[in-house]
């Protein structure tokens, strides 16, 4: 079993992109570590969602659905905890 192959949606692509550099700095080394494990400790699968986890870096949440089968990981929101959910 292979890396999985990291996509972004472009609604989660632009949150990124608006983000300060030192915050991006921080959280993509994590959602690079997702392509070798999906389900890294502290995620969490969001209640009520089919198939989206969450990790969190700091005061931002990272959420994200698995594909197991694709062996692809769709980074969905890069957002601030206070925005995160809605």
């Amino acid at each position: 079993m292979g890396d999985y192959t990291i996509t972004f949606a472009r609604s989660a692509r632009k949150e990124l992109e608006a983000l300060d550099a030192a915050v991006v700095s921080r959280i993509f080394p994590k959602i690079e570590a997702l392509a070798r494990e999906p389900r890294p400790r502290g995620c969490r699968k969001l209640s009520g969602e089919e198939n989206l986890w969450r990790i969190r870096v700091g005061s931002y949440r990272v959420v994200y659905a698995i594909s197991d089968q694709d062996q692809t990981i769709d980074i969905v929101a890069v957002r601030h905890r206070s925005r995160a959910y809605q």
